[in-house]
């Protein structure tokens, strides 16, 4: 494998060399659109800014040139569960891969820093949190890295958090302007599904991109396999009725389908398998959730920041091998995004999440290869003013120790906004939901919707569920509301 001799002088790959590796390595028939134009863009050395759906495939962009390029690539990631899941897939394709997080033994770090330090190291992925690039002892081992011409680019995943006016804003990130200050001719490669054009621009500035050479993708937001659905339901109902008759009927029809179901016993794989994703806003309803399927026959784990890790590592390992008794996962937004798993056939909401941004990515993980998926959001206006009071007492912690006050106040703005904006899409009976999500992150491509949302499905029908479901305009006090749940719940 032949490398560069500079941080600045890139070589070129030819096509069949890509195309081989992605089918001997990663076991992929061919590139999606846009994936190889990417990769070749990192590669001969430029900053690049990707935005896509997901299923897109964005980590392939930056796994692909660390397999064929030469040197180290430092991926930067705030998720756990997607930092592991990664290195577990990376490992199989035998790739020498390694990460640094909470989860790390301190022998595996030790091993890990003595690769590093010697300036060539063997590692080809290095995965680690924003909070650690900000520590001067990796800082030091980036520059020897660098001095010898092996660090190749840097991949910030989930970018969006680079940003004040993101929906996840995480101030570690703001530090990685490190980078492009020392390291001015490594490349590096941005990737989010969700930016609006703000976000976007502070993206680029915050991390010291020149603009004028920074190599731009943008794929439509469009997910046409995606049925997306809101289920209205008035303040004093039990949805968990309505929800269980749904995925019995699902696995009904999987059993009596013939054809399916010698398809799917050739896979080894059962009828009432329906591998999905459930998301709560609280741990005490996540648990509580769980533990109600399995009493009714489905095999659900619970999986949220306050479980031990073993118990977290378990069940999403389970699930992801579609393992008896892991059929669904019921969790918190801290069940990271870009899980790699395929086959998830449906994707719940059981409230109304905490932002637009939030709720199109976890929607997101349904349907990643390509098949008809079900995502639906239960809406009442009572988890609706919730919400809304949810936010009021996290406006009335701020400023946050040591922290910006102004820039603070700015997000629960940012906040503020993109949740009433999904109060709208909840509430709306008048458009396409697929329209309404390209709307709101400004995608002029082509949206497609044959039929795959409860809108052009059945307009009037819609109009009648809102209006029998939604039946209290009761705007419950914060009292009663801060009474049941604490802001310690969420994740």
């Amino acid at each position: 494998m032949i490398g560069f001799a500079t941080p600045g002088r890139r070589k070129r790959y030819h096509s069949a060399q890509l195309e081989f590796t992605l089918r001997k390595v990663f076991g992929k028939p061919s590139f999606r659109p846009l994936q190889r134009e990417v990769i070749t863009a990192t590669l001969e050395g430029e900053d690049v800014f990707l935005q896509a759906a997901t299923s897109f495939g964005k980590s392939l962009c930056y796994q692909l040139p660390a397999v064929v390029d030469y040197g180290l690539t430092i991926v930067i990631s705030p998720l756990l569960a997607l930092m592991n899941n990664q290195v577990a897939a990376m490992r199989k394709a035998n790739i020498r891969v390694e990460t640094i997080n909470s989860t790390t033994t301190p022998t595996d770090k030790s091993r890990i820093i003595e690769d590093l330090q010697c300036g060539h190291p063997l590692t080809r992925l290095l995965y680690i949190t924003p909070e650690y690039c900000e520590l001067d002892s990796f800082r030091r081992i980036l520059r020897i890295i660098h001095s010898q011409g092996e660090l190749a680019r840097i991949a910030i995943d989930e970018a969006h958090c680079i940003s004040e006016w993101g929906h996840d804003f995480r101030p570690a990130f703001k530090s990685l302007s490190f980078f492009k200050t020392e390291f001015p001719n490594v490349p590096m490669i941005c990737l989010t599904a969700t930016a609006t054009s703000r976000v976007r621009d502070d993206i680029t500035r915050t991390l010291n991109l020149d603009t004028s050479k920074l190599k731009m993708f943008r794929m439509t937001t469009s997910r046409p396999n995606l049925h997306y659905e809101v289920r209205f339901k008035s303040d004093e109902e039990d949805h968990y009725p309505n929800f269980l008759s749904w995925l019995k009927a699902v696995h009904s029809r999987r059993a009596s389908n013939p054809a399916r179901a010698t398809q799917l016993a050739s896979q080894n794989a059962r009828t009432d398998n329906v591998p999905g994703i459930i998301y709560t806003l609280f741990r005490k309803d996540c648990e509580s959730l769980a533990a109600r399927l399995r009493a009714d026959g489905i095999g659900a784990k619970p999986y949220h920041a306050g479980l031990p890790h073993s118990e977290r590592a378990d069940a999403l390992a389970g699930w992801v091998a579609n393992k008896p008794g892991y059929d669904v996962i019921v969790a918190t937004t801290a069940f990271g995004m870009g899980i790699d798993k395929e086959n998830v056939r449906f994707v719940v909401h059981w409230q109304i999440p905490k932002s637009f941004e939030g709720f199109y990515q976890e929607a997101g993980r349904a349907g990643r290869d390509g098949k008809a998926s079900m995502c639906i959001l239960y809406y009442g206006r009572e988890d609706r003013d919730r919400a809304a009071q949810m936010m009021s007492l996290d406006q009335q912690r701020v400023p946050k120790k040591g922290g910006n006050v102004e820039s603070q106040q700015q997000q629960m703005v940012n906040r503020a906004k993109s949740l009433q904006a999904l109060i709208d899409y909840c509430e709306g009976t008048d458009r396409c939901r697929h329209k309404a999500i390209a709307q709101y992150f400004a995608d002029e491509g082509e949206v497609e919707c044959d039929f795959a949302c409860d809108w052009c499905k059945d307009k009037e029908g819609l109009v009648r569920r809102k209006e029998r479901g939604l039946l209290s305009e009761e705007i419950y006090s914060t009292q009663r509301e801060m009474g049941r749940y604490s802001v310690d719940e969420y994740e």
